[in-house]
């Protein structure tokens, strides 16, 4: 306990220096600047304004509740980091979520680790960090990722390094930024998981895409049968069991017209045959009771 209040002290009164326009610090020449940075510092949380670099967008109140209700208990156990700014004036770097609860507490001073930082090396700061937290949905990391390959003009390879994943896991997740972005939406809504999402990027057309997204979602379905579903999609086969790319190239022109708008109002695979002089049948597959319990209710509105 004495140490704790002794390291308190310190921050107190390094929050003093802070607020001494004679020695404003700058840079880490300037003088006293070894006693302020990288050292835990009271600053008073009206100095402090957020990050414009911060990645994250989504802040749970419940949690932010859960969280301040916590620091009114314990106070703040970790704490923020921030850049300076000018005098007395900082910027957040990370820990905006326990910035945020604070301010809900009404707390007027909050102990943070004082950087001295541009500001690409605050962007990238605050990119990394919120990289490697374990509760941001896979939209929110996917973008993290493309900004700072946009702009800190770095490489994948060279990002794989920074962050310590596989440079495989970072195309994953960036491959997500070409969904349409309902189901981005719905992603970080938590609809569908990361695994569904990458199952959906391999439909071409975003029409196509939001079509099975819809009918993943109403119908609950796993990665699995939505992966199953993507590839009958992709490669519909015949009632044979054969490429259906032939029978296409035969069927009359009113069935090839008219195969897609079934599709697309069945948002599901649809296997088509017919000869020349029109005569032919049309084959739904389907996977579940819900999933022909929903096919049966488009085609006869009951």
């Amino acid at each position: 306990m004495a140490k704790a209040t002794k390291k308190q002290a310190l921050g107190r009164g390094l929050s003093a220096l802070l607020k001494d326009p004679d020695n404003d610090i700058q840079s880490v020449a300037d003088k006293n600047a070894d006693k302020v940075i990288g050292n835990v510092v009271e600053l008073d949380i009206d100095s402090i304004e957020v990050n414009p670099f911060q990645p994250r967008s989504n802040f749970n109140d419940e949690a932010l509740e859960e969280l301040a209700s916590s620091i009114r208990e314990l106070g703040i156990i970790q704490p923020i980091t921030v850049r300076k700014l000018d005098f007395n004036k900082f910027q957040l770097v990370s820990g905006e979520r326990r910035f945020r609860a604070s301010k809900l507490v009404g707390l007027e001073t909050i102990p943070a680790y004082i950087r001295i930082a541009n500001d690409q090396e605050s962007l990238e700061m605050a990119l990394v960090e919120n990289i490697q937290r374990q509760d941001l949905d896979p939209i929110e990391i996917a973008l993290s990722y493309q900004r700072l390959i946009d702009e800190i003009q770095i490489t994948q390879e060279k990002l794989s390094d920074r962050v310590g994943k596989k440079r495989s896991t970072i195309t994953n997740y960036l491959r997500l930024l070409k969904l349409h972005p309902i189901i981005q939406t719905g992603m970080r809504d938590g609809f569908i998981s990361m695994g569904h999402g990458r199952a959906l990027i391999n439909i071409e057309k975003k029409k196509d895409q939001i079509a099975i997204y819809e009918k993943v979602v109403s119908d609950g379905l796993s990665v699995r049968e939505t992966e199953r579903m993507v590839k009958e999609f992709k490669e519909p086969t015949s009632a044979s069991g054969t490429s259906s790319a032939k029978s296409k190239k035969e069927v009359p022109s009113f069935v090839s017209d008219g195969i897609t708008a079934i599709k697309e109002r069945l948002a599901a695979k649809v296997d088509i045959t017919a000869s020349k002089n029109g005569k032919g049948k049309i084959v739904i597959p389907f996977h579940s009771e819900e999933e022909f319990k929903r096919i049966q209710k488009l085609l006869t509105g009951e």
